[in-house]
């Protein structure tokens, strides 16, 4: 019986069964503890993007859910809707950031062949990334 199989279409025998389910416990126990640390570091991320034209500044966390808003005494000098597209462009560059942030600590603590940590970053990009908007960019002379 070697590797623990009888000959019987590939039952484990006792030993080996034994074996198989510490094996699977030890993997679970260790994909509990990575995803703890997953969550744990994504609770602190923070990023901060900024328009290409410096007028706003956005923070957002891992989920992409906006921190914070600062802006350029310069927006005072532009119109409005130059003042919102500013902020959808901050808040696309930092969303980016956040995906590329995210994706680094997911394969930095579970590793790059664990198919848990590929399905949590391919979640995380379709949350962060998204479908791209058509404002982009923009220009200050109006």
């Amino acid at each position: 019986m070697a590797g623990g199989f009888s000959g019987r279409g590939g039952v484990l025998d006792p030993d080996g069964a034994r074996e198989y389910l510490q094996d699977w416990k030890s993997r679970v126990d260790r994909m509990a503890v990575d995803t703890a640390a997953v969550s744990d570091r994504l609770k602190q991320l923070r990023v901060t993007g900024e328009d290409s034209n410096g007028l706003a500044e956005v923070t957002i966390d891992s989920t992409g859910a906006l921190v914070d808003v600062r802006f350029s005494e310069r927006i005072q000098r532009v119109p409005p809707d130059v003042v919102s597209r500013a902020v959808m462009g901050a808040v696309r560059a930092a969303r980016q950031q956040a995906a590329d942030r995210s994706r680094e600590i997911v394969l930095e603590v579970m590793g790059s062949e664990s198919v848990a940590a590929r399905t949590i970053v391919e979640r995380m990009d379709q949350q962060l990334r998204g479908p791209e908007t058509g404002d982009a960019g923009y220009s200050l002379g109006r």
